[in-house]
């Protein structure tokens, strides 16, 4: 990326921050911290609010983060609660399987009155969250706060759902605070089914949210090996990308996330940040680890994208 043309993106992500523990090794995870990751190796000036425990991942947790370049500063720490794990198992096609632990650290993200008036004192140019931090009360209770205290000019929602941790009556609220939405074509399809008792095509969903949801003005529907689809104003379309031979998936779709946000908050059309987004997602998909280092193939190839 071109960092001298592109603005200081203020970003706020919330949720869970985690170790993905893939083929006997601990990578950092959770979707709000690889979102904040990959905002930052843009450019970007990403805050986190999670929650950590007093142990030692917590504190390799805490140190990677510090190094990454994200403000560290809501990072709570835990006395009773792990930091969180969850154990990946890659099925064909890199596709993870994942197995959350419950009870961990994330789960209790609880901001007190001090915090709270901080981060409602700043202008975001975004705030991300998602689905499955949603999972407890506590964080239920902290959201719906911030959703309606945060000054952000943009409220990104990532569907993200995981087995056993969402119900309908947290997608739809959720929907009613976004003004980005993203997810994929399972995500669509369950999103469709609940809303409308029948599988829409990508197309016709989206026209139907956007009406049904004025507050939406963009979404993002990633495919998978057939790239990605962006609608906006009316106008659908969708962005092809070149086969890859893939690693694992674990955090393609938050690097596809960062990279929308990032062009597209940067004032590029939704288009380009689609675009952007797709070769970025495609690039980790094709390493281990959500967030890995970025060659200076990629790097060259996102400038030329702009």
């Amino acid at each position: 990326m071109k960092k001298d043309q592109l603005k200081k993106i203020k970003a706020l992500t919330f949720g869970e921050a985690l170790f993905d523990i893939i083929k006997g090794s601990a990578h950092l995870g959770g979707a709000p911290l690889n979102i904040a990751a990959h905002l930052a190796k843009l450019g970007a000036k990403p805050t986190i609010i999670t929650a950590i425990g007093r142990d030692e991942l917590g504190k390799v947790l805490l140190t990677r983060t510090e190094k990454m370049g994200i403000d560290t500063s809501y990072i709570l720490v835990d006395e009773k609660r792990p930091t969180g794990t969850v154990t990946v198992k890659l099925a064909g096609e890199g596709i993870p399987i994942f197995t959350i632990n419950e009870d961990v650290a994330w789960d209790a993200i609880t901001l007190d009155e001090e915090k709270f008036k901080a981060l409602a004192g700043k202008e975001w140019d975004a705030f991300y969250f998602g689905t499955l931090a949603q999972r407890s009360e506590e964080n239920r209770k902290t959201l719906k706060r911030l959703l309606s205290e945060i000054n952000a000019n943009n409220f990104f929602y990532d569907v993200n759902l995981r087995a056993g941790f969402y119900t309908k009556r947290w997608i739809l609220s959720s929907l009613e605070h976004c003004t980005i939405l993203k997810m994929n074509e399972e995500e669509a399809a369950t999103i469709s089914g609940f809303l409308f008792g029948i599988v829409h095509s990508c197309d016709v969903l989206c026209r139907l949210l956007t009406e049904e949801y004025p507050n939406i003005s963009v979404i993002c529907i990633t495919k998978g090996p057939e790239g990605a689809a962006a609608y906006n104003k009316g106008v659908y379309e969708e962005i092809r990308i070149t086969p890859i031979e893939v690693a694992d998936t674990v955090g393609a779709g938050d690097a596809f996330s960062a990279g929308f946000l990032y062009t597209y908050l940067s004032g590029y059309g939704v288009s380009k940040a689609t675009l952007i987004a797709s070769i970025l997602g495609t690039y980790v998909a094709s390493k281990p680890g959500s967030v890995p280092e970025y060659s200076g193939k990629l790097i060259k190839e996102l400038e030329l994208a702009l």
